[in-house]
């Protein structure tokens, strides 16, 4: 086989190794998107995969007619589309680009299942990241039960600074609305006991980040476990 590297800031195509990206190489198209473009639709076939670069992936439910809601977030450590990988041709989830525009590598569904079938590897470092996603997940859906609402917003807060290039964040009331799930006075309220903690300024459609040391103190156990599960199990490379 000859290999190809691919030259990509996503992370998960980078840890890689040469055989496994030179499988998907040749079908990676890059693809410029906007703040809101939905990337995968809810309910339909899932006709490519997306490996972002930039920006955020926000994975959204949706609860009959009270809209929706964000039960997790990848960036250009991960990759979205991964039912294709489970045996499902469908996603349950609308997948929505958040915060900035950005571009993403995307392969086509089938492309993406050859390439799996000829690499044990290449299926299990893509489902590794699955795990790891899954965990997030998990960690959204218990931290919604058990913690007040100020540590549930630094820890949305922290995935965002996570996956954006700069401590200026766009981050709307929607925006929290799709996190929290809470009335706008509970979300203000919150914005008010960080910024008094000095950890962020909230401004008109925008979250600035002062400390992250101390939204880490904020956020508590809300935020760790996925990330230091992408770093046991996915170790980018460079």
């Amino acid at each position: 086989m000859t290999t190809r590297r691919i030259d990509s800031a996503n992370m998960l195509l980078r840890s890689l190794s040469s055989g496994d990206q030179a499988l998907l190489a040749p079908h990676l198209e890059r693809g410029s998107f906007a703040m809101g473009d939905t990337l995968i639709a809810a309910g339909k076939p899932i006709e490519r995969v997306y490996f972002p670069e930039a920006g955020i992936a926000a994975v959204l439910d949706t609860l009959g007619g009270d809209g929706q809601y964000a039960i997790g977030l990848v960036g250009a450590e991960g990759f979205v589309g991964w039912p294709l990988l489970l045996g499902e041709k469908r996603s349950c989830h609308q997948i929505v680009l958040r915060a900035e525009p950005a571009t993403a590598l995307s392969i086509g569904a089938g492309h993406l299942r050859d390439a799996v079938g000829q690499s044990d590897t290449l299926r299990d470092a893509l489902l590794r990241f699955v795990q790891v996603f899954f965990v997030q997940m998990s960690r959204t859906v218990v931290s919604s039960l058990a913690h007040p609402v100020e540590r549930r917003l630094a820890r949305w807060i922290l995935l965002y600074h996570d996956r954006v290039r700069d401590d200026d964040i766009r981050m709307t009331h929607d925006e929290f609305r799709l996190m929290l799930g809470v009335r706008r006075s509970s979300i203000t309220d919150a914005l008010h006991r960080l910024e008094e903690q000095l950890a962020i300024r909230a401004v008109r459609g925008r979250v600035i980040v002062r400390d992250r040391d101390r939204l880490l103190a904020m956020a508590s156990d809300t935020y760790g476990p996925a990330e230091h599960t992408y770093d046991r199990l996915v170790r980018p490379a460079g």
